[in-house]
């Protein structure tokens, strides 16, 4: 018989002999215990107002991988607004499902793991999943989530014996609970994310809006067609220049202070930024600074941002952290859905210029001729759409120049986009042959553009224009000419269309050209230059014109003669360059001399004989010779009407001269009717906002005005305002006239301080951009010493109105109009501070 001894009991401690201490201590610890399994639970299942506490991080896992948020190295910058419109979702009573979406690069993930931190903070549950193209995954993920969030393991053995629909339990689950957020990042393709092959705007699948917490979404997907009415849809753009250069000073806080123009040059791209950030940091850099780092990214942009990755093609989280692969997982997406168009379209997209592209110019023929593919206008619609729907490819619907207007639609890369994507393009071929192709293709565009009637082909030819250019270069020396006929022909349509900056663009680069390829006498260089000249006039360059109008005369008088065509057409020039630059006499001498040969050589009818009469009679009118002007006016205005039709762009102006010189006369009630009518043919012939038609605009408002309609008169020229300084831009003369004449207006209507305020800003601008000597400087001047006279402030208003008398001696002699009107109103404001001071001297109290 064995003996089998317990070494544990056999010599029990003396304490254990103590029943009842032993029993104490067991009990004590069955109750803790318990405590602790019972608050475990509390904070699993929900406090007593149905939201949950966090759980720790620590126990989110499931699968073997973390489902914690990523942590957010550095600031997130720029993203305040979509961070709100989470945060807010997140505070508010009920649920939702927000999706941020954009295409690759433009930081998705950390602005997800920037709300989910946030969120945290404010004591909500966050649970991160990561997307892996893996429906049965997802669903796993999803219900450990539901299972951290208090779903019942009982529910859950339902779930997996089939008695319940998994998805169905753990979204009947998720609606009653409050406090959480649910990432699941990278959603890049939708279409799989199941159960089932239902789309995800069906919202019977994973991902559903119905939850009594936020579900946050991440994807490059973008169209509300896939994520359904009930997803707030938080579209991502490139950063701010501001915001964008402070995440380069973040990175590299010692590598200058020109992080705000790296920024710009990289597009505000997220991911761009960090790279170069990430570089700049490293100490053993060759680049050290951010503006060495930009004039680098010219040379070796290959090496810096477009260098591949020798695993990015296998693993996508890798694909995802460099600039040149992160697009190629949303094409190679686009590819095996069957968009086999995407990618070429987005090669020959990128081949163009870094500025948007008419979308007429994509066609079939194109994509077929350069890549040599099969291409209908749905296979190409298809890549476009594709291209759109992840974020590559941007199609805003106007043409920027009428607001409403949708005549034409646009395509529109983000620059690092096209130049990644042109990094990728083998060389030569068949680069060079898709070139060619473009090449034969813009030269269709333009002829079309060319035959069609009207004003129906302008914005199309603005957004041809910054096109031309390459093209120029790219078939000089072997096809010049009919290059050179290409932009010069798109630059007479936007001469017509009023599109001066594109205009102004061409016309120099065909006078460049054409100075080396035919050299400075040719009479195809000649006429280039007054073009040129004359795209500067418009742009309110005058002083620059004038200069280039003085030379090409003076060649032209040379070579041709005085008498020919092409001498008097730059005589006019000239003398307009003169009248805009407020020398009006000389301008007027000019006209007078011009019109008599041009009545003389051409006839009194020719097109360029009634243009020299019409600006003959404008210069008359400043000269303040009103009757004389309107009486050439009228002639010149009937003439035009009998030769080139009512409708003709110099008839309209003929027509609204003659207004001005009537406004100078004091006919103002018949001057204002036949601004309106001038203002109404030329919304129909040129557009609402064509530059004549915004001057024409703004004679009504001035009519408006003499006829004391001052409040009409006011939003008249405030809307005229923004329309020119989104047009024309701030600076332009046309601009600072309008911002004078809104000034002029609020005076009227007693609004002093307001006009004060306007003037000051009109003055500094026009003695900036015209001179401190220029007639409209003088005027504003002269405006704003009357304002402040309003205003009360009467010694200034006697300083402004002395110096600016002085100004009209010395620049136009003592008995010029303006002169004499500069001395009357000195002479007022005198006798106003004179008043004032009697008035205060008779209020004073005498000493005895």
């Amino acid at each position: 018989m064995a003996i089998v001894t317990n070494y544990v009991t056999a010599q029990p401690p003396k304490w254990a002999e103590n029943t009842v201490l032993v029993w104490s201590v067991f009990a004590g610890l069955v109750l803790v215990s318990l405590g602790l399994f019972f608050w475990e639970r509390h904070l699993a299942t929900g406090a007593p107002d149905g939201g949950v506490r966090p759980v720790p991080l620590g126990r989110i896992a499931a699968g073997g991988h973390s489902m914690n948020p990523p942590t957010v190295p550095a600031p997130v910058r720029g993203r305040e607004a979509e961070l709100e419109r989470i945060g807010a979702l997140v505070r508010g009573p009920g649920g939702g499902m927000a999706v941020v979406c954009g295409a690759g690069g433009l930081g998705k993930t950390t602005l997800a793991a920037e709300a989910a931190a946030q969120a945290q903070a404010q004591g909500r549950v966050v649970v991160w999943i990561r997307w892996r193209d893996d429906p049965d995954q997802l669903g796993q993920d999803l219900a450990q989530a539901a299972h951290i969030l208090g779903l019942p393991e009982s529910r859950l053995e339902e779930a997996h014996t089939g008695r319940v629909s998994l998805v169905d339990a753990v979204w009947e689950h998720l609606a009653t609970v409050t406090g959480w957020l649910v990432v699941v990042d990278n959603v890049d393709t939708p279409t799989r994310v199941g159960p089932g092959s239902g789309p995800p705007a069906a919202y019977r699948g994973w991902l559903r809006p119905h939850g009594g917490g936020v579900l946050l979404v991440t994807t490059r997907d973008t169209t509300r067609q896939t994520w359904g009415p009930d997803a707030d849809l938080i579209h991502l753009q490139p950063l701010a220049d501001e915001a964008a250069g402070t995440v380069l000073l973040d990175a590299a806080p010692h590598a200058g202070t020109e992080a705000e123009a790296l920024a710009v040059r990289l597009g505000g791209l997220p991911l761009a930024l960090n790279a170069a950030g990430a570089y700049l940091a490293v100490p053993t850099s060759r680049h050290r600074t951010f503006t060495a780092y930009q004039h680098a990214l010219e040379a070796e942009f290959a090496d810096l941002l477009g260098a591949d990755h020798p695993t990015a093609a296998t693993d996508p989280a890798v694909a995802r952290r460099v600039v040149r692969h992160t697009w190629d997982l949303s094409l190679d997406q686009l590819h095996s859905d069957g968009y086999t168009l995407a990618r070429p379209a987005l090669q020959l997209l990128a081949l163009l210029e870094a500025a948007p592209v008419p979308r007429t110019l994509i066609t079939p023929e194109l994509v077929a001729d350069a890549t040599g593919l099969a291409a209908t206008a749905a296979t190409v619609d298809a890549a476009l759409a594709g291209l759109h729907q992840y974020g590559l490819l941007r199609t805003p619907e106007t043409d920027g120049s009428e607001p409403g207007s949708v005549a034409v639609g646009r395509l529109q890369l983000h620059p690092l986009v096209r130049e990644v994507t042109t990094h990728t393009l083998t060389r030569p071929e068949p680069t060079t042959t898709w070139l060619a192709t473009l090449d034969d293709h813009l030269t269709r565009a333009v002829d079309a553009v060319a035959g069609m009637p009207g004003r129906t082909g302008w914005p199309t030819a603005r957004l041809l224009a910054p096109h031309l250019s390459a093209h120029l270069d790219r078939n000089t020396p072997h096809n010049f000419v009919g290059a050179r006929n290409t932009l010069a022909d798109l630059a007479d349509i936007l001469t017509a269309a009023g599109a001066s900056y594109e205009e102004v663009s061409l016309r120099r680069r065909v006078l460049d050209a054409e100075n080396d390829h035919f050299g400075p006498d040719d009479m195809d260089t000649q006429a280039s230059r007054n073009n040129f000249a004359n795209a500067l006039h418009e742009l309110g360059e005058h002083r620059q014109a004038a200069d280039l109008h003085r030379e090409n005369l003076a060649d032209r008088e040379r070579i041709l003669g005085p008498d020919h065509r092409e001498t008097l057409g730059s005589r006019h020039n000239l003398a307009n360059a003169l009248h805009e630059l407020g020398e009006h006499r000389q301008a007027a001498d000019l006209h007078r001399e011009n019109l008599a040969d041009r009545e003389r050589v051409l006839g009194p009818d020719h097109p360029d004989t009634l243009t020299s009469r019409n600006t003959l009679a404008v210069a008359l009118n400043s000269l303040r010779e009103h009757r004389q002007a309107a009486d050439l006016h009228r002639e010149n205005l009937a003439s035009h009407e009998r030769v080139l039709g009512p409708d003709h762009p110099h008839t309209l102006s003929s027509r609204n001269n003659l207004a001005v010189a009537l406004e100078g006369l004091g006919e103002h009630r018949q001057a204002a009717d036949l601004h309106r009518e001038a203002l109404l043919d030329a919304e129909r012939v040129l557009g609402p906002h064509h530059r004549d038609t915004l001057t024409m605009r703004s004679n009504v408002a001035t009519a408006l005005n003499h006829l004391g309609e001052h409040r009409q008169a006011a939003d008249l020229h405030r809307e005229n305002l923004a329309d020119r300084e989104r047009i024309l831009g701030p600076d332009h003369p046309d601009t600072l006239g309008s911002r004078n004449n809104l000034a002029v207006a609020l005076d009227l209507l007693g609004e002093h301080l307001q006009a004060a305020d306007l003037y000051r800003h009109v003055v500094a601008d026009r003695e900036r951009v015209l001179g401190h000597d220029h007639p409209n400087s003088l005027a504003s001047r002269n405006n704003l010493a009357i304002a402040l006279g309003g205003l009360g402030e009467h010694q200034q208003a006697v300083d402004l109105h002395r110096e600016n008398l002085a100004d009209h001696e010395r620049l136009l002699g003592p008995d010029h109009p303006d002169t004499l009107g500069s001395r009357n109103n000195l002479a007022i404001a005198e006798a106003r501070l004179a008043e004032v001071g009697r008035r205060r001297w008779w209020r004073t109290p005498r000493r005895g």
